[in-house]
């Protein structure tokens, strides 16, 4: 099996599970609350969701437009502290009672307020308060959507950051805005957009419970389609959650259920698979319809590519005029945008600002949104202990969830024997997962006393299986070795204009190639331990660069082993890669959330920790906390392995 047909296996069999089974109404509802807070989490929304009462939104109103029909204000608001969000609220005239009201979440166009307002316009003149709001990338602020789309920073995924978090907690607050004017109902709010846009309204409003209706456009897919179709290399990361629980866009939607949900999608969208789209409508319409709520779903199909179209404008407008004003007008009677460019405002008219604000954080939203993990304290062997002992438990929950649940049989084979030098030499193969054949050689001295210690080295190159490796010359004679091929390595490894899709696809099946490399490291600990003749008390696992941080992880989970030898450690997790992928993969899910390299290193006592060559000053944190823990633990540091010995 290669890569992408592991990837592709893996994600259809996320897509199925998914809503599989449509269980009995009880269980919606008593299992709502837990669904709804992993779907928060995976947007790294967590922390913000928790706070007890949020402050009241500071709107600032920066000009007024009035029309024959409607008022436009020109406003912004910080739904952090110098988090600015741009918007137009649409109000129309002549209102006797509060209104319902619409949120409309913009797409990826440039200037979205000028872009869009043919939508919120028309929501206006129907009687609806609506406001459209920009987004972090495409606002009057831009920021950046295109973290690992664009630039190569995958260490979003070791973050757990996705600017959809960013995107829907924009929402929420628009949401309080709207309930705090005179002009509107509270209790009536809808939300719809296209695009990036009707990703958003699917996931505000499976967050948020006060949208009474949605009508995502052009933002549907699954997670199969958009891996085994490729469609995922034409999607901005906002588009995503990370899937730590493996989730689909079914069950996303069933925490909508069974409010009401228009999907709109076009027949020949290049970026959404209508076969996909049709798939989760008919999933969803069959909870809806176990929720008694069949007419509280739809789906219209429109021809083209993706875009709106008139029957899908028309159809939204009369899905909104019927759940929140309780009009069940004619399709043919709503009423349609006006695209008229007489008609249309100006980009400058509808400007909020006449010069970005100096204190703004928009554009470093990346940096700060999620809440990266400190240094431990940890004074003694018992806190040593609680403190591991829950990060990972935490660690195998929202990093390693994809571990397979029930391994499968190792179906260890020597394949080859060898002899020279006084050595032995037998070639292995293993599965570590199903589907996966690996390698491993192990060399062993002839004439040793058993059990004989063992130092296992992932392998940098398909050349390390056959000739070694450089780092192990004048390594202690009396050890025996093994080279690992772990997933990406020798007969497994695919080409690096791959990779980019790679990295991309593994987060959407919750996984990423380092984390798939823990595994297979773990295995092949398994496989050596089958090996009579090895000494399971004197074993050392070593990696070189991005290897190294399999080591840690792997040395962590696995614990027990003599030793861990680091060549050329990277300092942390939160480094970027190149734009097109390439680079050192040592991105794992939310992992610095809990955690970061120099913490995994101190977390090893009492293993021997051992540096060849210089290591990052900010793992002097592990020398520390060595130190203070004492014997047995050791931290060596040499220039070349010749000079180490257990």
């Amino acid at each position: 099996m290669n890569i992408v047909e592991y990837l592709c296996k893996v994600s259809r069999k996320i897509t199925e599970s998914s809503l599989k089974e449509v269980k009995e109404p009880e269980y919606w509802i008593e299992t709502e609350e837990e669904r709804r807070l992993k779907f928060i989490d995976m947007l790294g929304l967590t922390n913000y969701i928790k706070v007890e009462e949020r402050p009241p939104v500071e709107v600032k109103v920066t000009g007024t437009i009035e029309r024959e029909d409607y008022t436009i204000k020109k406003l912004h608001y910080q739904s952090l502290p110098k988090l600015y969000v741009t918007g137009n609220l649409y109000i129309p005239k002549n209102l006797d009672k509060p209104a319902p009201a619409v949120l409309y979440l913009s797409g990826h166009s440039p200037n979205q307020k000028h872009h869009y307002q043919p939508h919120p316009k028309r929501f206006a003149q129907l009687g609806f308060v609506s406001l459209i709001i920009e987004t972090i990338q495409r606002g009057e602020i831009p920021g950046y959507h295109h973290g690992t789309y664009r630039f190569g920073w995958f260490n979003w995924y070791s973050l757990g950051y996705t600017p959809a978090g960013v995107e829907v907690w924009n929402g929420i607050r628009a949401l309080d805005l709207l309930q705090s004017l005179p002009e509107v109902d509270g209790e009536k709010i809808g939300v719809t957009g296209i695009s990036g846009g009707g990703a958003m309204s699917w996931f505000l409003t499976a967050v948020d419970a006060r949208v009474k209706v949605v009508a995502p456009v052009c933002g549907t897919a699954t997670i199969a389609s958009h891996i085994c179709k490729r469609t995922i290399e034409g999607h901005c990361d906002c588009m995503f959650w990370i899937n730590t629980y493996l989730w689909d866009l079914t069950d996303v939607g069933a925490l909508i259920a069974p409010r009401p949900l228009l999907i709109a999608s076009a027949k020949h969208d290049w970026i959404f698979d209508i076969e996909s789209v049709r798939l989760i409508y008919n999933k969803l319409r069959l909870l809806y319809e176990a929720l008694g709520r069949p007419e509280r779903i739809a789906l219209v199909e429109t021809p083209g590519g993706h875009s709106y179209h008139e029957k899908s404008r028309r159809m939204i407008f009369k899905w909104f005029l019927k759940h929140l004003k309780g009009m069940d007008i004619p399709l043919e009677k709503v009423g349609d945008i006006d695209e008229r460019p007489e008609v249309q405002e100006t980009l400058e008219t509808l400007r909020v600002f006449d010069k970005v604000p100096s204190d703004e954080k928009t554009t470093t939203v990346q940096e700060w949104f999620i809440q990266r993990a400190e240094p431990p304290q940890i004074n003694n062997q018992e806190e040593l202990e609680a403190y591991r002992r829950e990060l990972i438990e935490k660690l195998c929950e929202k990093t390693f969830n994809a571990f397979p649940k029930q391994p499968c049989n190792l179906d260890v084979e020597v394949e080859l024997r060898q002899e020279a030098d006084g050595r032995l030499g037998y070639l292995m193969s293993f599965t570590p997962e199903e589907g996966w054949r690996l390698h491993m050689r192990v060399i062993r001295p002839i004439k040793s006393d058993e059990p004989i210690p063992t130092i296992m080295f992932l392998a940098r190159s398909a050349r390390n299986l056959t000739f070694g490796d450089e780092l192990l010359r004048g390594f202690d004679g009396s050890w025996a070795r093994a080279f690992v091929e772990v997933r990406g390595v020798g007969e497994t490894s695919w080409t690096q204009d791959l990779q980019w899709f790679i990295r991309r696809s593994a987060m959407l099946t919750g996984r990423t190639i380092a984390s798939m490399r823990v595994y297979d490291t773990l295995r092949a600990l398994e496989v050596l331990e089958k090996l009579k003749w090895v000494d399971r008390s004197r074993i050392a696992l070593m990696g070189s660069g991005e290897m190294a941080v399999v080591a840690l992880y792997t040395a962590l989970l696995r614990r027990g082993l003599r030793a861990i030898v680091l060549h050329d450690p990277p300092s942390t997790q939160n480094m970027p890669s190149n734009p097109d992928g390439t680079g050192p993969a040592i991105e794992m899910l939310n992992c610095l959330r809990y955690t970061d390299l120099p913490y995994i290193a101190g977390l090893l006592w009492p293993a021997q920790l051992v540096f060849l060559g210089p290591r990052p000053k900010n793992y002097l944190w592990a020398e520390n906390l060595y130190n203070r823990l004492g014997s047995p633990g050791v931290i060596r540091r040499f220039r070349e392995i010749s000079n180490w010995s257990l």
